[in-house]
C-alpha cells in the first residue's frame, strides 16, 4: 500500500504550498522513492479553464489536455514527470461525480449526503491514484487555507484516512510567520490559532513548515513546538530565498527527508541532489552578459498592483532558457492596452519583444502593434498563441495592405478573416460550451525542412501543447506565403497551420506558434524556441 502525505496552508495564500509540496516530492524521489501527487482546489470550476488568470494566476495546461493549477506545472518543473488529470481535482469535479452517481441509483436508495460520500469521492481518487502510479509515496496538497469553509470536507477526509491507516498517513502544515517591522521579532501566534483548527477537525500536524523572512532561531522554535503540540525539531524553518528553486536544499539540509521516511516507516535514505545543487549554483551566479525583453501582454494589471502569475509558465520558460544562455533577462511587463492608446513608443528598443496567449479584444490592437514594431524594427519577436494568430493579422494589415484584417474572435464581419474558427468549434461557441471545447492538450506537427522551426527543433515531427479555439484560415495561405511569410510547420491530424515565421534574410529571429511551448520547459531541459529566442536577443544587441 502507498504511503499518504497531506500539506495544508495556514494564515495566508499564496504561502507556497505548491513549491514546498513540489520539493517534498522531489527529496522523496531523489532518496528512491516511487512518488505521485496530488492537488485538490476549493473551487466548483470543473477545471481551471474559464478562469480569469488574473483571478487565480496562469492556467497550466497538461499534454492530456487537463487545463490546471499552476501548481501542477511547479509538480512537472520539480520532478520531471508529466501531469494530467489524476493529479488535479476541484470540488466542483468532486460535487459532479457524487450528484452524477445518485442520479444513476449507484448509492442504491441512500440519502446522499457530505459526509461519507463526498469525503469518500476525495478518498477514492487519492488511494486510485497510489495504484495507479504504484507510487510508494502519495503527496496531497489541499488547496486554500485552514478555516475555509470550502475546504473543509478535504480535512475531513484526511482524518479519515488517517484514523483507517495510523501508519501510513501524515500531515505537514505550512503556515506562516509574519516578521512585524515594528516589533522586529517573528510572531508564531498566526500558526498556533491555525494549528487549533487543525486540531478543532481531529488532525495534528506532524510537521509544520514554517515560512518567515529568517530562519527561526531555538528559544523560538521551543516556545512555537509547545503551543502546537509539535516538537521543535519537527518544525522546519523555510525562509525568504532568492529562488524557489533553493526551497529543496533548505528542507534537505534540516534532515526532513530522513524524518517523514522515519514517521512512515520506510527505510531511511538520504536524497542525492547533486544536480540540483549545481542547478542553483547556475542560477544564483552572477551573469556576464544582461538582455531586456518586453512582454506585451493584458493580463499584469490587477487594481494599483501587477501579477506576475498570470504568465507563470511563461517567466518559467525564460528562466529555464536563460540559465541555458548564462544570461541574465531583464523582462519588462507592458500593458497591451497602454500600447494601444499611446503607441508602440512605450515598448521603447527592448532586445526582444514577446506577446503572449490571450483572449478576446481587449488589449488585441495594442498587442498586433507590438507585431508591427517587431517586424519593422528588426526586433526579435516570439509570438505565442494568440501572438501567433496577431502576428498574421498584423501582416495581412502591414505587408498584404488588408487594412481590415483580423481575427473573428475580435470583429465577425471582417472582410479578411485571417484567422476563424474551424467548423467543429463553431458547433461549440452556438452552444456557448466554452470549458474543455478547444483544441487542448499535446497535438503533433510536421516541420518544413531549411525553415527557422527546424533550426529550432532539429526534427521534423514535433509535439506542442494546445489551448485555443481559433486557427490560421487556410484560404489565404497562399497569399501570405507569395508576401514573403512562410508556414513552416503543419499539425498531422488536420493540416492546420502551427507554426509561421519570416526568413532570415528579412528578419534576424520572427517566429510565432500556436502551441505552448512555455508549459514543456523545464530546469534541466530548457525549451529550445526560448533558448534560440534568447539566443538571438543576444546576437542583436
Amino acid at each position: 500500500m502507498s504511503k499518504y502525505i497531506f500539506i495544508s496552508g495556514g494564515v495566508i495564500s499564496g504561502i507556497g504550498k505548491g513549491t514546498v509540496t513540489a520539493s517534498i516530492g522531489l527529496l522523496l524521489k531523489e532518496a528512491g522513492f516511487k512518488v505521485a501527487l496530488i492537488k485538490f482546489e476549493n473551487y466548483l470550476n470543473l477545471d481551471a479553464g474559464t478562469i480569469n488568470p488574473v483571478e487565480h494566476g496562469d492556467v497550466f495546461l497538461c499534454d492530456d489536455g487537463t487545463e490546471a493549477d499552476m501548481d501542477i506545472g511547479t509538480y512537472e518543473k520539480f520532478l520531471d514527470q508529466d501531469m494530467g488529470k489524476d493529479n488535479f481535482v476541484t470540488m466542483g469535479q468532486i460535487y459532479k461525480t457524487v450528484i452524477d452517481k445518485e442520479r444513476r441509483f449507484e448509492y442504491e436508495g441512500e440519502d446522499v449526503e457530505a459526509i461519507p460520500h463526498v469525503t469518500d469521492e476525495i478518498t477514492r481518487r487519492i488511494l486510485n491514484l497510489g495504484k495507479k502510479k504504484k507510487a510508494d509515496i502519495v503527496l496531497v496538497e489541499l488547496g486554500g487555507t485552514a478555516g475555509e469553509y470550502q475546504n473543509v470536507f478535504y480535512y475531513e477526509a484526511s482524518r479519515l484516512l488517517t484514523l483507517k491507516y495510523p501508519n501510513d498517513v501524515i500531515h505537514i502544515h505550512v503556515s506562516y510567520v509574519p516578521t512585524p517591522k515594528h516589533l522586529g521579532e517573528p510572531k508564531t501566534k498566526p500558526t498556533q490559532l491555525s494549528v487549533k483548527i487543525l486540531n478543532s477537525m481531529g488532525i495534528q500536524p506532524d510537521f509544520i513548515i514554517a515560512r518567515a523572512e529568517r530562519f527561526l532561531d531555538k528559544p523560538r522554535l521551543n516556545r512555537f513546538g509547545i503551543f502546537c503540540n509539535v516538537l521543535p525539531e519537527n518544525i522546519i524553518c523555510n525562509p525568504d530565498v532568492s529562488h524557489p528553486y533553493e526551497v529543496p536544499l533548505i528542507l534537505n539540509r534540516q534532515n526532513l527527508t530522513e524524518k517523514i521516511l522515519k514517521r512512515l516507516k520506510l527505510p531511511v535514505k538520504k536524497s542525492n541532489l547533486s544536480l540540483w545543487k549545481r542547478l542553483v549554483e547556475k542560477i544564483l551566479k552572477k551573469k556576464k552578459k544582461t538582455i531586456t525583453i518586453a512582454i506585451v501582454g493584458k493580463y499584469f494589471g490587477t487594481g494599483d498592483y501587477q501579477l506576475r502569475d498570470s504568465y507563470a509558465a511563461l517567466f518559467d520558460a525564460i528562466d529555464h532558457a536563460s540559465w541555458a544562455n548564462e544570461v541574465e533577462v531583464k523582462t519588462i511587463w507592458i500593458d497591451a492596452e497602454k500600447v494601444e492608446k499611446e503607441g508602440e513608443k512605450i515598448i521603447g528598443k527592448p532586445n526582444g519583444i514577446i506577446v503572449p496567449i490571450g483572449w478576446g479584444k481587449r488589449g488585441a490592437e495594442g498587442m498586433i502593434k507590438a507585431a508591427s514594431y517587431a517586424r519593422e524594427k528588426k526586433i526579435p519577436y516570439l509570438g505565442l498563441c494568440y501572438g501567433m494568430q496577431l502576428a498574421v493579422v498584423a501582416f495581412a494589415r502591414d505587408v498584404l495592405g488588408w487594412k481590415e484584417a483580423d481575427t473573428t474572435e475580435n470583429n465577425p464581419k471582417t472582410s479578411y478573416d485571417v484567422i476563424h474558427l474551424i467548423p467543429k468549434q463553431e458547433e461549440f461557441m452556438k452552444r456557448r460550451a466554452y470549458g474543455g471545447t478547444m483544441r487542448l492538450g499535446a497535438w503533433e506537427a510536421e516541420i518544413k525542412k531549411h525553415t527557422l522551426a527546424y533550426e529550432i527543433y532539429k526534427k521534423q515531427i514535433v509535439s506542442e501543447r494546445h489551448r485555443h479555439r481559433y486557427e490560421f484560415n487556410d484560404k489565404y495561405a497562399s497569399d501570405f506565403e507569395k508576401a514573403g511569410l512562410v508556414i513552416s510547420a503543419r499539425s498531422i491530424l488536420e493540416n492546420l497551420v502551427e507554426m509561421i515565421e519570416l526568413p532570415k534574410n528579412i528578419h534576424p529571429f520572427y517566429f510565432a506558434t500556436q502551441g505552448h511551448p512555455e508549459y514543456k520547459s523545464r530546469p534541466f531541459k530548457p525549451h529550445p524556441v526560448f533558448v534560440k529566442f534568447i539566443n538571438s536577443c543576444l546576437e542583436k544587441k
